[in-house]
């Protein structure tokens, strides 16, 4: 069985895509995320190794962190111990950054693509990558 995890712009303690990247470790343990996921689960050039990067901490750390229990915020407070503290400004840079992901810039040509090949690229609504995906798995029409 396969579930999709959380939606890229669910917040944790004020910060995007985090709580994905939790829910997509957790799934994958319990062998409940898709295949189509799994090339990039904590890949570095991926959301998830840009994410653990920009918190200062090594993905495998997180990984076995978050799979020894406790919810998404607490997590997060481990990351902020063992890696870097994020302030409101390194926030502000991080949300922006990955909510717009896929809107002019070097993400744009994997965004159009992929809505070519889904035969949606009629879809003026879906402009960033956060889109496609909550398009992709059915959190919007």
């Amino acid at each position: 069985m396969s579930t999709y995890p959380k939606s890229p712009k669910e917040m944790t303690s004020g910060m995007m895509y985090f709580s994905r990247m939790l829910d997509k470790i957790r799934l994958h343990a319990r062998g409940e995320l898709g295949e189509d996921y799994h090339q990039n689960l904590g890949a570095v050039k991926a959301a998830d190794g840009v994410c653990s990067n920009f918190l200062r901490v090594h993905y495998r750390d997180l990984r076995e962190r978050t799979l020894a229990g406790g919810n998404d915020e607490e997590i997060l407070e481990w990351c902020f111990e063992n890696g870097r503290r994020l302030n409101r400004q390194d926030l502000l840079v991080w949300n922006g950054f990955v909510s717009k992901l896929g809107w002019n810039d070097f993400a744009t040509p994997l965004l159009e693509e992929t809505k070519q090949k889904y035969g949606i690229a009629h879809r003026t609504d879906i402009v960033t990558i956060p889109d496609l995906i909550d398009h992709d798995e059915e959190r919007t029409s």
